[in-house]
């Protein structure tokens, strides 16, 4: 049986333009993405996806692997993939933000801890909330969610058919404004709440000075925070559900402007 190294190098060739798109899904994305899965279960899980995949794609160019088209098409699905797995990464950061609003608010803002998402020290009540959003989203299938709409990107957008579009780009460049709006929202209840109780001890400072406000005001406004955020979980789970929803119907549309 022989082998004809051409065809060899082009069906490889053909192969990695899918596995890199793949690849930098599952680098950018939640979950998948973060500190706690090694590069290596990263990259096998990137590897059988495609592998998985790779006969219904339909046609797949066929570039010289040593050229500058390559070249171009490799960066053109490394874009892609990372621009979507990144939108999914601003959902999860909304509710971050949410809980650096909140611990700031309470006191908790001294209180931080590493993140073994992103490696980096948050709030207290983030890393709740992280922990929260997460186990959320893969009890409700977020995770099969997400790689069911990496999948439908090589219909929508397949491989040569060039990079999203620029009012895609510029949807994904502001979703920092919708990230900020979302966390604002998600916070306002509680860090209302707690506004109101610091009014409350500025008006008592005010009415009885020799009262130590801080020795007072700091051990009671934490525990009401902490009372606040009990009461505003029961509206949590709504909130999930309306923006994760907004996120994949953003990120089809993504998909699909042109």
């Amino acid at each position: 049986m022989q082998f004809d190294p051409d065809i060899l190098m082009t069906g490889m060739a053909q192969f990695m333009l899918p596995f890199f798109r793949i690849a930098a899904f599952f680098m950018a994305v939640p979950i998948f993405g973060n500190q706690l899965v090694a590069v290596r279960v990263r990259l096998l899980l990137a590897l059988a996806t495609a592998a998985a995949v790779f006969s219904i794609l339909g046609d797949i160019p066929e570039p010289d692997p040593l050229s500058i088209e390559m070249v171009l098409l490799i960066m053109q699905q490394i874009l892609i993939g990372a621009a979507l797995g990144f939108f999914v990464q601003v959902f999860f950061h909304i509710f971050v933000m949410a809980g650096q609003m909140v611990a700031m608010q309470m006191g908790l803002g001294f209180g931080s801890m590493i993140d073994p998402t992103n490696g980096v020290s948050v709030a207290v009540v983030s890393q709740f909330y992280v922990l929260l959003v997460t186990v959320l989203f893969l009890s409700l299938n977020g995770h099969l969610v997400v790689i069911e709409v990496m999948l439908n990107s090589f219909k929508l957008l397949p491989i040569g058919s060039g990079m999203l579009h620029q009012s895609a780009v510029f949807k994904i460049a502001s979703a920092g404004g919708w990230m900020l709006a979302s966390a604002l929202l998600l916070a306002l209840p509680a860090v209302t709440a707690i506004l109101i109780v610091n009014f409350a001890f500025g008006v008592m400072t005010r009415a009885a000075p020799q009262l130590n406000v801080f020795s007072l005001g700091f051990p009671f406004t934490m525990v009401f925070g902490i009372f606040i955020l009990w009461v505003a979980l029961s509206g949590f789970m709504p909130q999930y559900q309306k923006l994760s929803e907004e996120t994949f119907d953003i990120l089809n549309m993504l998909l699909r402007m042109r």
